[in-house]
């Protein structure tokens, strides 16, 4: 009888082993938290708007290590975007253009969510397709990675519409740069559509780019 429960009990202890592996390779994606982006090294900040908009790139552990989707196999790379509106009125971020300019005048429009998506989820049509949101995933109900990959990017990317006065929103950008070379160093991202409460366009944001985990806010 007691060699039964040892048996017993080494079953329970594999069984809760692996499973917290599942479950820890299945974690939900959590966003990181946005300082003043005033705080952040890769900024442009417009004074008389009393708007500053940053940037930090997660390219490259550990900050790469908040998604389950190894971007940087895929080609993508995610980056944080914080605006901070300091002013007395809201501005509009619905319309706003992303593009990210390269040292060697590459110039790569953000991407769509969806497109990402079908990127990392490998996506070529299947016998035994499943539906979520506006996307067929391959492998049917079995595909619980294409469901977690597509959860989280629906929580990552930025979709504010309006920043309001005295507040900061953040989300993340995803360019793809799959085959271009040094995307990140010496590389700028251009902000442009962005308008005050009159709807009048503020000046493009510029905001250069340096190597990853350098720009943490409060980086020196």
């Amino acid at each position: 009888m007691p060699s039964r429960n040892r048996v017993f009990w080494w079953i329970v202890s594999l069984t809760i082993v692996f499973s917290s592996v599942a479950l820890w390779g299945f974690k939900d994606f959590i966003p990181p938290k946005a300082s003043n982006a005033s705080a952040y090294v890769c900024k442009d900040g417009h004074p008389n708007e009393h708007v500053t908009a940053a940037v930090d790139v997660y390219n490259t552990p550990p900050k790469a290590d908040i998604f389950i989707t190894h971007f940087s196999d895929e080609g993508i790379l995610p980056v944080f975007l914080v605006i901070t509106n300091d002013g007395d009125q809201p501005i509009s971020v619905n319309n706003m253009r992303a593009e990210l300019v390269t040292a060697r005048r590459n110039k790569l429009e953000a991407l769509e969510a969806d497109d990402v998506f079908r990127r990392v989820a490998h996506i070529k049509g299947n016998s035994n397709p499943r539906t979520v949101g506006p996307i067929t995933l391959p492998g049917g109900n079995k595909n619980k990675k294409a469901q977690q990959q597509y959860e989280e990017l629906t929580r990552a990317k930025f979709t504010a519409a309006a920043v309001e006065p005295h507040s900061t929103q953040s989300g993340f950008l995803f360019f793809d740069v799959q085959g271009v070379s040094q995307p990140v160093d010496g590389a700028h991202i251009y902000l442009t559509g962005i308008r005050d409460s009159d709807g009048h366009e503020l000046m493009y944001f510029e905001i250069p780019l340096i190597p990853p985990n350098a720009a943490s806010p409060g980086a020196k």
